[in-house]
């Protein structure tokens, strides 16, 4: 059982799932700076208001932080937005890539390799100069 674990644990795309992780949260940690220390006081002129983490409503004994739900919210659109970059700029490059072997491979097609049968002429030819 321990060896199968370990083929698990060492596959390829485990690996990379562990690393997409590891740079999912440092760049979630980015992202809530980010928020945190540059749009949420941004907003908070508008709103008069610096700290957006601050804004609560109280119903009875219950508090409800819709200022942390705002920051989550924001933290969100931004990620889904640079998530939405990169993958449009990774899809413009594959299809680059993919026109590009295409074309290589019409022009392949146009200037077919020479069969034996064409050495064989070559050969027959010069022979009959001679």
């Amino acid at each position: 059982m321990l060896k199968e674990f370990r083929d698990f644990i060492m596959r390829g795309n485990v690996m990379d799932l562990a690393v997409g992780v590891i740079i999912g949260s440092a760049f979630t940690a980015i992202v809530n700076s980010l928020v945190t220390n540059l749009i949420n006081p941004l907003i908070g002129i508008f709103l008069g208001k610096i700290d957006l983490s601050n804004l609560v409503f109280k119903v009875g004994e219950a508090t409800f932080k819709y200022g942390e739900f705002l920051n989550s919210v924001i933290n969100f659109l931004i990620i889904a937005f640079v998530v939405f970059l990169m993958m449009k700029a990774i899809n413009t490059a594959m299809a680059k890539a993919a026109a590009l072997v295409v074309e290589q491979e019409a022009e392949d097609e146009k200037d077919p390799e020479p069969t034996s049968e064409d050495y064989l002429k070559q050969i027959v030819e010069l022979l009959e100069k001679k």
